[in-house]
């Protein structure tokens, strides 16, 4: 039976040719880092290095040993990565909190098919406005928008880009704007809080306009009720295009994109979840979430 220790103690100074290099690399003392190639050699009966000039190089028996030498390491590595696998199962309760946005259009149909593949999790699902406030190490999140720095790890999956829209009975009572000048004299509905500050939108050819839209009579503080107001024909409003597409699929026709050319800046959509180790089974949540990022996401990212 070989010794791991002497193993990778030949296979270090097969890389670098260098007694002092490997010691120093491997945090061993040369002494024993030389007693551990020659217990080696002893117990195979025949020398696997010698010097020539200021290196060690290998002999014919020690170019033959390095190959299942090299074998024999990665095969311990593989084994120990599968023993830590065995250790943990994707079983346990999770907990994911997802911008209200994306809870019903994206994460909901994932979720099914996340618990099918995984029979032992329990999944509890938020539909959250507000990001959490202080990090959770079982507890992962989705979030589309802007995030400060809040003590978890940030991944960006993609982004929303963003247009203005209305209903056609809108547009065919009160006109098409031509121009985010004309927007003023149209009914503006709100997101809560998004156009406090005005609004930039950009033309490839004209260039931004910064838009402060006129007071609204509508403010709504959730993208589901903002979008069904605009499709009522309440006025106009700014929409993410990816989600008035998955609700043109099911209502063709209740939203007509308005000045098209003009686009606000787009919608980060970012992964977040604790720093260190991960339980098997928030590794698994996070890689079904990564695997099913649609294409307009990244397109989107891209884009910005």
């Amino acid at each position: 039976m070989h010794d791991f220790d002497e193993l990778n103690a030949f296979a270090s100074v097969m890389a670098s040719g260098s007694l002092t290099r490997s010691a120093r690399e491997l945090g061993l003392a040369k002494s024993t880092l030389s007693r551990r190639i020659s217990q080696l050699e002893a117990r195979l009966g025949q020398p696997l290095l010698r010097r020539q000039a200021n290196r060690l190089i290998p002999t014919e028996a020690g170019l033959l040993f390095h190959g299942y030498c090299r074998d024999m390491l990665r095969l311990a590595d593989r084994s120990r990565e599968a023993l830590e696998e065995l250790r943990e199962d994707v079983s346990g309760e999770l907990t994911i909190g997802v911008h209200s946005a994306l809870a019903r259009c994206w994460l909901g149909p994932l979720m099914n098919d996340f618990l099918a593949r995984h029979a032992e999790v329990e999944l509890t699902l938020h539909a959250v406005e507000a990001l959490p406030d202080s990090p959770d190490s079982h507890r992962v999140h989705v979030w589309l928008g802007e995030i400060p720095d809040i003590g978890l790890r940030q991944e960006a999956l993609g982004a929303l880009s963003r247009g203005l829209y209305a209903h056609p009975g809108y547009l065919s009572r009160h006109g098409m704007p031509r121009h985010p000048r004309e927007l003023a004299s149209h009914n503006w509905i709100d997101l809560l809080g998004t156009s406090r500050e005005g609004l930039s939108l950009n033309h490839s050819e004209q260039g931004s306009f910064h838009f402060l839209p006129p007071r609204s009579r509508l403010r709504v503080d959730l993208p589901v009720l903002h979008m069904d107001a605009i499709a009522r024909g309440q006025g106009i409003g700014l929409l993410p295009h990816w989600l008035v597409a998955k609700r043109e699929a099911h209502h063709p026709g209740e939203l007509v994109p308005c000045l098209a050319p003009w686009q606000a800046p787009p919608l980060p959509i970012t992964l977040l979840y604790a720093f260190g180790h991960q339980p098997r089974r928030v590794t698994a949540l996070l890689d079904c979430l990564r695997q099913a990022v649609p294409e307009a996401w990244q397109m989107a990212r891209q884009a910005a």
